[in-house]
């Protein structure tokens, strides 16, 4: 019996999620989910089209990203962490949004527009 082909290659996978993303919502879910929506579109959209990475996954609290450069995802995560941060300089700091970001290269299974296996699982734990 002949295995199947799986399409795979390397990636740089980028994982970013909220800290504190309950209790955030838990104090103000309309604010919460509004201040993650403007930054999305203002800020972290605009760097990944810069640093030439897509978004392949969105959870309730995160998101994971692929890149063909590992120095491109570091860049966009640099650049991410800074963007977020002046974004919510004004905000009060038990409100402020935060993203903890995590990179993994590794070898990846491609099905259709989305990207599975231990180089995806890994990179939240970086």
């Amino acid at each position: 019996m002949a295995t199947a082909w799986v399409e795979r290659r390397l990636a740089a996978i980028l994982a970013a999620h909220v800290v504190g993303y309950s209790h955030l919502v838990e104090q103000d879910e309309a604010g919460t989910l509004a201040a993650l929506k403007t930054l999305r579109r203002e800020v972290i959209d605009p760097l990944l089209a810069e640093h030439h990475g897509r978004i392949v996954k969105l959870m309730g609290d995160g998101a994971l990203a692929e890149f063909g450069s590992v120095v491109d995802a570091v860049a966009c995560a640099v650049a991410v962490q800074k963007g977020v941060a002046d974004q919510q300089d004004s905000v009060p700091s038990e409100r402020r949004i935060v993203f903890r970001i995590g990179i993994n290269l590794g070898d990846v299974v491609v099905e259709g527009d989305d990207l599975l296996g231990d180089g995806v699982n890994m990179a939240p734990l970086h």
